[in-house]
């Protein structure tokens, strides 16, 4: 028995879901700044990508340009279109931002609570019952 086939796809759901905190974190961080555009990407189609493993391209020389580093490449990252533009140019919507990072964050914890519920029943098993 693997312990990928044990914690299914909830490893890599938990990377994808704090990298995306971060994108939505670094949108509310400049939600005053001038000209900022909010960024966001589908979680949906992001796991489905991480679990099918999708070809990268790689540099075989050091003239070679830089591919895209990281969970989230920056060409898999869109804009969001505000509902209501703002006169600066900025897209962050406040209380957008705010409702996709707690909706994260949630789901986020219940991914916690499935590996935890996962961890736990592994040692009962090592262990025995008591």
């Amino acid at each position: 028995m693997k312990l990928d086939d044990v914690f299914g796809i909830h490893e890599e759901a938990l990377r994808v879901r704090a990298r995306r905190s971060e994108v939505l974190a670094a949108n509310l961080a400049n939600s005053d700044t001038p000209g900022f555009k909010a960024r966001d990407f589908d979680f949906r189609t992001m796991l489905r990508n991480e679990a099918q493993k999708p070809v990268r391209l790689a540099a075989t020389h050091s003239g070679h340009m830089a591919s895209d580093q990281g969970l989230v490449a920056s060409t898999q990252m869109g804009y969001r279109v505000p509902q209501q533009a703002s006169l600066d140019g900025n897209t962050v919507e406040v209380e957008r931002e705010q409702n996709a990072f707690s909706a994260n964050a949630m789901r986020y914890q219940a991914s916690l609570r499935f590996l935890d519920g996962k961890i736990k029943g592994l040692m009962l098993a090592i262990k025995g019952s008591a």
